[in-house]
């Protein structure tokens, strides 16, 4: 151990505690979060399970994740934004995924959302990059991580406005980390370098 929030594996790589909790976890941190995501369905694919996470763990959407593609066409915008009541009853009706029908509901209406914001000649991917805060030191514990910030407020708040919703600050800054929007990788946690190296070479949507 490295210190009480940065854990050493077996494989001799330092990483932020949370991530060492499952393999599933220890997949997810490796190889995705954190990572900068400028692609409209990977944003929209966030979006959609922040929001079904609300209330629940992590590491529960993790384990339902392909059966959540699945349900919902690979979280393509178009073909989530047609989906109708036939649709909301079958995926209420689907053991695989989170069944809350204010969640169901809540992604479909921001696909349709996101559709909009096409029509009006920006994106989904725009918005959450356009609230990319200035970089800042890096965390050395985890104590010291927000569960929300300024920005992620204004993101929020600017989500809702275009018609959004489940989508408050907490979850707009979870999407924000997961998205590499922020890098809260720990000081010394392995992938922090990783995740700044890809960022510096990263092009942001506009």
């Amino acid at each position: 151990m490295m210190d009480s929030d940065v854990v050493t594996g077996d494989d001799g790589i330092g990483r932020c505690r949370w991530g060492t909790g499952s393999p599933e976890y220890q997949g997810y941190y490796d190889d995705e979060w954190g990572r900068p995501v400028g692609d409209e369905t990977g944003i929209f694919e966030k979006f959609c399970l922040e929001g079904f996470q609300s209330g629940l763990s992590w590491i529960t959407i993790l384990r339902k994740r392909d059966a959540f593609r699945k349900a919902f066409a690979g979280f393509d915008v178009d073909a989530v934004a047609g989906f109708g009541d036939q649709d909301v009853e079958r995926l209420l009706a689907d053991a695989g995924i989170v069944r809350h029908r204010a969640k169901i509901t809540a992604a479909i209406g921001n696909a349709r959302a996101t559709v909009r914001l096409h029509q009006e000649g920006t994106s989904l991917a725009a918005i959450v990059w356009r609230h990319e805060p200035a970089a800042g030191p890096a965390p050395s514990a985890l104590g010291e991580v927000p569960p929300s910030t300024p920005d992620s407020k204004a993101l929020s708040a600017e989500l809702r406005r275009h018609g959004f919703t489940f989508v408050g600050p907490t979850t707009a800054y979870a999407a924000m980390q997961a998205l590499g929007v922020v890098n809260d990788h720990l000081a010394q946690c392995h992938f922090r370098p990783i995740a700044e190296a890809e960022k510096a070479g990263f092009t942001r949507p506009v």
